[in-house]
């Protein structure tokens, strides 16, 4: 099992083809997916054919409780699709289990610290729904800030939706201005 990246308690690591439950889970509990489709369930075929072979293609990663190896959920810090490499978006998701307990914050710092330490990014930036007030409050612990609300033309629109999306970004000189000596 190769280690991405440890933090004090967490470990990220590559996708592989046995998450497959795991993620199974994970997308299948409608609190999780609240603000990402409704709630509503994953057909596992879709996790098999589609979702698993994009997380181990590239930028995700299974996160896990280190002491124990519990699987808690994933993160991803990766350039959008046709986006410029080193503008990654970061992205997380947990089990239930973990919200709270500053997991979100610990693995979503480490890997803004990679991004700017090591990967030569000059902008790390998130999105989430408006109403998503529990991922906006992790950003904003990580020192992104607000830089824009937007709304998007959803093919199901569900609940908040009608209050936009929002992004979150933390350039470089700011990232670099706190992480001074």
């Amino acid at each position: 099992m190769h280690i991405y990246l440890e933090t004090e308690r967490l470990a990220l690591r590559r996708f592989a083809e046995s998450d497959a439950d795991e993620l199974f889970r994970l997308h299948n509990d409608p609190e999780v997916m609240r603000y990402l489709n409704g709630g509503k369930p994953t057909p596992r075929q879709v996790i098999l054919d589609r979702t698993l072979p994009r997380f181990i293609e590239s930028g995700f990663f299974a996160a896990l409780e280190r002491r124990s190896g519990d699987f808690l959920g994933w993160f991803h810090l990766r350039a959008p699709e046709g986006g410029p490499q080193e503008e990654p978006e970061l992205g997380y998701r947990l089990h239930k289990a973990a919200w709270g307990q500053g997991y979100a914050t610990e693995g979503s710092l480490a890997l803004i610290g990679k991004a700017f330490a090591e990967l030569g990014a000059r902008r790390v930036f998130a999105q989430t729904m408006a109403v998503n007030l529990g991922s906006r409050r992790v950003m904003e612990k990580c020192g992104l800030r607000h830089v824009r609300t937007f709304h998007m033309d959803w093919p199901d629109p569900i609940e908040g939706t009608e209050h936009g999306e929002v992004e979150y970004e933390l350039l470089r000189a700011d990232w670099e201005a706190a992480h001074k000596s």
